[in-house]
């Protein structure tokens, strides 16, 4: 059963997520559409000159000739002035990104590559580029107004609106980029998109139904990586189809090597769908994703954490921010049920089961390795607890082992660790703000 929030996956979601982890599509489909944009244009203009020579309004002809020519020195400005601002901005750009790597964690790179308008300004800086060099061909050098082929008045004035488009582009590109050098909107950003992975999971009963028996087994072939994704409703129309339910075998997120067992089909013997066909639906990549990783937000959030706790950089209030969206994160989830997700079809037949990790794993990964360092600093410790008792005050019964363990063992360490009693009293009182 699915609530109202829940979308069945689409054809192209995997694709599309595949798309946006990379920096090159856009810039080149923003290069073949300003090509049409040209072409366009210059259809225009000839259209408009044609026109005129036809109605013998060369009085018209040569007034437009003049001004195309005193926009051509403006084009030719921008021709030979835009590669050279793309690649100072994007030089400073790549820097803020190895400075922000460095201070909070590699994986938040993929914040700056997946950015909507890093890659925007940087495909309309590259169109307006190739626009103003396709521009410039169009001149003619005829000054007779009846022989003249060409007048790119349209062009040079949409070279120009480029150019203003490419300017309040700087602006907000310039001013995300600040913004992503904070650690604030870095670990908020992060945590959205855990909701975001989190809105699109079907919600279900805590037990589904029971499997039909095993009768194959689909292992990986290719290279070997981490599982980024499966394509869920290539998998569904599959399961469908021959009339099987399919079970993923690692999880999102799993390390998997050729010759490992991926998929499981469950149902009929002769029903077994085409080796190829299922293989074909697991995308293997070098790290991993958001796109259906439950887990990835609390790791990353973890890792910002525990940098910032090293002896060498030493703020614990990057760490405590990172607590407060681990707590969120913890209190979204601790009502759904967990552990295995039941994709179905049109009918509300399973066709798919798919494991997400269960209510310990993303306490665990949560807060382990943070409690591990929250000892020496006070703060963190403090708000720690304080996070702790928030999420044991609402969590159902079954679920606050995992958060009670973590509490006695941050308890455990400060008291072993601490040799002071009014230090360790200090340290273990729950505050919101670590030390407010």
């Amino acid at each position: 059963m699915s609530d109202g929030s829940y979308r069945r996956p689409r054809a192209l979601s995997p694709l599309r997520e595949h798309l946006r982890d990379t920096f090159w599509f856009a810039p080149t489909l923003a290069l073949v559409l300003v090509c049409v944009l040209w072409w366009a244009a210059d259809s225009l203009d000839a259209l408009i000159l044609d026109s005129l020579q036809e109605a013998g309004r060369y009085d018209d002809v040569h007034y437009l000739t003049g001004i195309a020519e005193d926009a051509k020195t403006i084009v030719t400005t921008i021709s030979a002035a835009m590669m050279t601002f793309i690649g100072v901005v994007f030089s400073i750009s790549l820097v803020a990104v190895q400075m922000a790597a460095g201070n909070f964690s590699p994986r938040v790179v993929r914040i700056f590559i997946r950015s909507r308008i890093s890659k925007l300004t940087f495909s309309v800086f590259l169109a307006t580029f190739l626009l103003s060099l396709l521009v410039l061909t169009a001149y003619d050098s005829e000054s007779d107004p009846a022989l003249v082929k060409s007048v790119p008045l349209v062009q040079s004035a949409l070279t120009l609106l480029m150019v203003a488009l490419s300017l309040l582009l700087f602006i907000a590109y310039v001013t995300q980029t600040l913004q992503l050098m904070k650690v604030g909107p870095v670990v908020e950003r992060v945590t959205k998109e855990s909701l975001h992975v989190l809105a699109k999971m079907p919600v279900q009963a805590a037990e589904g139904e029971p499997l039909a028996a095993e009768v194959a087994r689909v292992n990986h072939q290719g290279r070997s990586g981490t599982l980024r994704d499966v394509h869920v409703a290539r998998l569904v129309r599959i399961a469908r189809r021959r009339g099987v339910v399919l079970r993923l075998i690692p999880r999102i997120g799993d390390f998997v090597v050729p010759g490992m067992p991926v998929i499981a089909v469950h149902g009929e013997p002769g029903h077994v769908p085409v080796r190829w066909a299922l293989r074909s639906t697991v995308s293997v990549g070098v790290e991993r994703t958001f796109h259906q990783d439950l887990g990835f937000g609390l790791r990353q959030l973890s890792d910002i954490a525990l940098r910032a706790l090293s002896p060498a950089v030493n703020d614990p209030t990057t760490a405590v921010q990172c607590l407060d969206r681990i707590v969120l994160f913890l209190a979204m989830v601790s009502n759904r049920p967990l552990g295995a997700v039941h994709h179905r079809d049109s009918k509300g037949v399973v066709r798919l089961v798919q494991d997400v990790p269960e209510w310990g794993d993303l306490v665990d990964l949560g807060f382990t390795e943070i409690r591990g360092c929250a000892v020496a600093s006070p703060q963190v410790s403090r708000r720690m607890v304080a996070g702790i008792d928030d999420l044991l005050r609402f969590v159902p019964a079954e679920r606050r082992e995992p958060l009670e363990r973590h509490r006695a063992l941050l308890v455990q360490a400060v008291e072993r660790t601490v040799p002071e009693a009014a230090e360790r009293a200090f340290a273990l009182e729950p505050d919101r703000q670590g030390i407010g």
